[in-house]
């Protein structure tokens, strides 16, 4: 009996630690209707396809899945489909069963980025990190990046309950609208108050704020920003602080709720349950069923942040199942991992970048005056030119994990992207200027040196064209993102050696 009952033990450990979040939900009667993710599946059987993802070089496309039943996506299978080449998120699978699959956001009220007026899609390599010491990437949205699916299957429309949660790099958000998760109009456009119902997480202050200076986990309920009851503060939502985040929102008739927390560690807390907020519109909810990541309703296309998984229910998920979710989140242990690669780049160092394209190879990057462009410089070059070409390495202003580009003649002045042009500017202190500015080496992506890849667009990286210097993407619509297609391997590879000065 004592062998029988510890075997009925064991095997009850093994099923709970073996649920992923959507078996979490089924049990607490609120099903997945929606389940995205690029790190991990998230029902405890599913092996099918978490995201595609397509490369530069041939246009070829695979999908990548989890490496077992219920596990890691498989991340050496994108490492080796894009060697050599750069490579987006094509789709991002639903793992209901539903089809509710997201896909390149396609023009909306607010008009998208792209000559066709369609979104960017984001870089497959741009946001990596580890579970359980497993390599996996998420999905980094920089502004104009935007996935949508405008005709879905099970989800919630008018009043209907809902649940949804999502979890996000706590520290890549900026102030523009809208970084959302969740549900949205089916046209693309503002219908009106209470025709959305999503996740939100930025700095944003137009509409209503949580306590401090942000960023919240807030819901966007359309023309409106929401915290709480109050349309314009709610003290009770704090700043979020963790690396990792769990943002949790949901609704009912009459009822709402933001839940949020560490998604490494601890418990969710309740930041907000109660009344529909106190403008009109939004009592009832007239909820659409479109479902958007990184955009708002209309396709407004102005925000940042990086999504790795998220899910979205039918009915009203109790704080119970909530919080038995937030466990398995933990239990997934979600950690950073290196943002670079190739040759090392080493703060402190003072370096030159020559190119490598066969026609430029004794041309550098330098700079006259702010214009970041690449010249000949040999030794017997006048030491003006010399001191032109020359960096210093300094620990990444907007991301230490990765580095800036100090000009060795204009201390205090660094190398930025702005409008994808490459500029030599004074450090204005702002988090713009410093994310601008933060630059993650790669391998070489013509196999010498380094690229230079911008960490705030990680599709664009340094590149040489009539001897001016961007930041270019193989996607692009510049034509220096276009143009001599054949040569942008080469164009984008560096070799990074000893400052000349």
């Amino acid at each position: 009996m004592f062998q029988f009952s510890s075997l009925l033990a064991l095997c009850l450990v093994t099923t709970l630690v073996a649920a992923g979040p959507c078996d979490l939900y089924a049990s607490g009667g609120t099903p997945c209707v929606a389940a995205h993710s690029t790190t991990r599946a998230l029902f405890s059987a599913f092996t099918g396809s978490l995201y595609q993802v397509k490369r530069a070089s041939d246009g070829a496309t695979t999908n990548i899945a989890p490496l077992s039943a219920g596990g890691v996506a498989n991340a050496a299978a994108q490492d080796s489909f894009c060697a050599r080449t750069t490579c987006l998120i094509t789709i991002i699978f639903d793992q209901s069963g539903r089809g509710n699959h997201l896909t390149q956001a396609p023009p909306g009220g607010f008009s998208g980025p792209s000559s066709n007026g369609f979104d960017n899609l984001a870089a497959a390599n741009g946001a990596p990190v580890t579970l359980n010491g497993q390599k996996a990437y998420g999905v980094f949205i920089s502004p104009g990046t935007g996935y949508r699916n405008d005709a879905t299957n099970g989800i919630a429309t008018g009043d209907a309950a809902e649940g949804m949660y999502a979890v996000l790099d706590g520290t890549h958000f900026n102030g523009g609208c809208c970084f959302d998760y969740g549900n949205a109009e089916t046209s693309a456009r503002d219908t009106g108050n209470g025709h959305m119902e999503a996740i939100y997480f930025g700095n944003s202050r137009t509409w209503g704020t949580g306590s401090g200076n942000g960023p919240w986990i807030m819901a966007d309920l359309e023309n409106g920003l929401f915290s709480g009851f109050n349309t314009r503060n709610n003290p009770a939502d704090p700043t979020v602080t963790s690396r990792f985040v769990t943002a949790v929102v949901k609704g009912e008739p009459s009822t709402w709720a933001i839940r949020g927390g560490n998604a490494a560690s601890g418990s969710l807390s309740t930041f907000y349950s109660g009344a529909r907020p106190n403008a009109s519109g939004y009592n009832p909810m007239h909820k659409e069923g479109a479902i958007i990541l990184g955009i708002g309703g209309d396709n407004s296309v102005g925000a940042q942040g990086t999504f790795y998984e998220g899910v979205m229910t039918s009915g009203f998920p109790s704080d119970a199942t909530e919080n038995s979710v937030q466990a398995n989140i933990v239990a997934a242990r979600y950690a950073t991992t290196s943002l670079t690669s190739g040759p090392a780049v080493s703060v402190g160092s003072a370096v030159s970048f020559r190119a490598t394209t066969a026609c430029c190879t004794t041309r550098y990057i330098a700079h006259t005056g702010t214009t970041v462009n690449t010249q000949e410089v040999t030794s017997s070059s006048p030491s003006a030119l010399k001191l032109s070409a020359s960096w210093t390495v300094v620990a990444g202003l907007g991301n230490s994990a990765c580095v800036s580009f100090e000009a060795r003649d204009t201390p205090g002045s660094f190398i930025r992207h702005s409008n994808f042009t490459l500029l030599v500017d004074a450090n204005d202190g702002t988090k713009q200027f410093n994310e601008d500015a933060t630059f993650c080496p790669q391998a070489g992506l013509n196999g010498q040196g380094n690229t230079i890849r911008a960490w705030s667009y990680p599709t664009r990286s340094f590149r040489h064209f009539d001897n001016a210097a961007f930041v270019a993407s193989s996607d692009g619509v510049n034509t220096f993102d276009v143009a001599d297609a054949a040569s942008f391997n080469d164009d984008v590879s560096w070799v990074v050696g000893s400052a000349f000065a």
